[in-house]
């Protein structure tokens, strides 16, 4: 079952993989978590605008680095240590087929050795739907959780997109970073209310 699965993502992957080409440099800078100050800005302003008691503002600042450093440890420094799993860019297998981008040294970008899962998707998908939550009220189909979503699965989709992670490295780390994001919310949503 396990070596279908694989085969499945792997096929998939090499399906992705380099599709549109012209896309390229959009995908590396979607990639860069610093291409995207200028949302991260809008998010502090919205945040600061709904929450106007620095005690919430404060509760949500350590929300946010909760968050991103429960994804970030358990993808990095836990479940990949553990699985081991080559990302497609250090398959030797795929060295004739991948796509990958070519940074202006001339040299191709790979990544880090382990692929699973996806650090870039889980971080991202924690933060969408914490601060969709926060910005939603906790309801799930407003339009900032769903811009959000969708900005996290950019992001996803690029790391598959560049040829350093597989389909499914990017799927796991989507839900473990909607459960993360969504379990912190759960957990402070009591607290901001209290202190409101």
């Amino acid at each position: 079952m396990l070596e279908l699965i694989n085969g499945f993502d792997e096929s998939l992957f090499q399906a992705i993989n380099g599709a549109w080409p012209a896309c390229d440099t959009l995908m590396w800078w979607a990639s860069k978590p610093l291409a995207w100050t200028p949302l991260y800005i809008i998010l502090i302003i919205a945040i600061a605008k709904k929450y106007s008691q620095w005690s919430n503002r404060l509760l949500i600042l350590i929300s946010v680095v909760v968050c991103i450093g429960l994804n970030d440890t358990l993808s990095s420094h836990i479940v990949k240590p553990a699985t081991q799993r080559l990302r497609p860019s250090h398959r030797v297998e795929f060295e004739e087929s991948i796509h990958l981008y070519q940074q202006d040294d001339g040299s191709f970008y790979k990544g880090g050795k382990d692929s699973f899962f996806s650090g870039h998707a889980s971080n991202h998908m924690g933060l969408a739907v914490l601060l969709g939550a926060f910005l939603c009220g906790g309801v799930a189909s407003c339009r900032w959780m769903w811009g959000l979503v969708v900005w996290a699965i950019l992001i996803g989709y690029s790391r598959v997109h560049l040829g350093v992670h597989f389909p499914g490295d990017v799927l796991c780390g989507w839900i473990v970073g909607a459960i993360i994001g969504g379990g912190i919310f759960k957990i402070v949503k009591p607290r901001l209310q209290l202190i409101s």
